[in-house]
């Protein structure tokens, strides 16, 4: 569990004007949020606390029920997983987008990476490692991978269900 600390740091990166358009842009009337991640320490726990700003500021947060608490705790998880795979796999991650439209939850992470993520076929539960897209997978209603169209990079996107 990270640290919850108040957004934005003072002396690091915060969010860009809501509503910017971007690679796989949200639909008119969707909220938007955009955290720059280039050459930041902690991408993943200041990723986590960027989205559960969002949530809280969305009405996702606090939650009301378990499965509201459910839902709120899938979103920072895939995060964590989507932003981690760019540290780990990508030299980093440029920029995490949040973007909500209904009761859908868009997660993007950009990242200058050639590599296309893919959960580990056959999975081996009892392994270290190599989860993270299996948890993607089995937590979105839908993920994918869209190209740069300059040809460098890519951004991972994953869409969740909000809270009934």
């Amino acid at each position: 569990m990270s640290t919850t600390r108040a957004f934005p740091p003072p002396d690091g990166p915060g969010p860009e004007a809501e509503g910017a358009a971007s690679a796989g842009s949200p639909p008119p009337g969707a909220q938007s949020r955009r955290l720059r991640l280039v050459g930041v320490s902690g991408a993943v726990p200041l990723s986590r606390d960027f989205t559960r700003q969002a949530l809280h500021d969305w009405g996702w947060l606090p939650a009301a029920t378990a499965d509201h608490r459910a839902a709120a705790e899938d979103v920072l998880l895939v995060v964590s997983e989507l932003v981690t795979n760019a540290c780990l796999h990508a030299d980093g991650p440029e920029e995490l987008r949040v973007s909500r439209s209904g009761k859908v939850l868009r997660l993007e992470v950009a990242d200058l990476g050639a590599g296309t993520p893919a959960p580990r076929t056959p999975h081996r539960a009892g392994r270290p490692g190599g989860h993270g897209m299996f948890i993607v997978q089995r937590l979105c209603l839908d993920w994918g991978v869209q190209r740069s169209e300059a040809g460098i990079g890519k951004t991972v996107w994953a869409e969740l269900a909000g809270p009934s």
